[in-house]
């Protein structure tokens, strides 16, 4: 595998031992008989045909293979658009922590299952942090839509969550309930 180029990946396979397949082919024996049976390959122009076809087939194995692996730029890239922060006229709106206690409670409330279907509203947020000003749920919402992860409805007050939206709160909830609090939960803390 290379880069030909450097702009094409370019998958190759190559062989100096072609008897290391095995092909059914007619085969001629010492004594002069010939039956056909599958018999290691021979390098001559006749078994060309089927040893390209062998390593076409193996090609295409390895290429299946490879694409298998995750490519995590994406995700990196995913990352910091929603970690940093953003500005918009001359004001900027922080990023997303994941371990930040405000913005776990605010995943857990745009997760419920009532904003997929019927998308909310500053009000509707304001019901579950009852702490929060109308105009302090409003950065927030503002906050969330510069970030990516919600999209308002055009000509109302109404937001839904984005594809990358939902990504980000499910992961974001998954990682601290199945990774990050099963892992602290086993360790002793000592006081210095």
């Amino acid at each position: 595998m290379y880069d030909k180029f450097g702009i094409i990946l370019r998958i190759e396979t190559t062989t100096n031992d072609v008897s290391q397949f095995r092909h059914y082919r007619e085969v001629q024996h010492y004594d002069g008989s010939k039956e056909n049976k599958v018999a290691p390959m021979k390098k001559t122009i006749y078994s060309l045909h089927i040893l390209a076809q062998l390593l076409k087939d193996s090609n295409r194995r390895y290429l299946e293979f490879i694409s298998l692996f995750d490519d995590p730029s994406d995700g990196v890239k995913k990352l910091i658009k929603i970690s940093d922060p953003v500005k918009e006229n001359d004001r900027s709106y922080k990023g997303f922590n994941f371990f930040s206690r405000d913005d776990q409670k605010l995943f857990e409330i745009l997760a419920r299952g009532e904003f997929n279907i019927n998308g909310f509203q500053n009000r509707m947020i304001r019901k579950f942090i009852p702490d929060f000003s109308p105009s302090s749920i409003t950065r927030i919402l503002k906050r969330l839509l510069l970030h990516g992860l919600i999209k308002k409805v055009a000509r109302s007050r109404k937001y839904y969550l984005t594809k990358l939206g939902k990504a980000v709160i499910t992961t974001g909830l998954k990682t601290r309930s199945l990774f990050v609090i099963p892992s602290l939960a086993g360790l002793e803390v000592t006081a210095v």
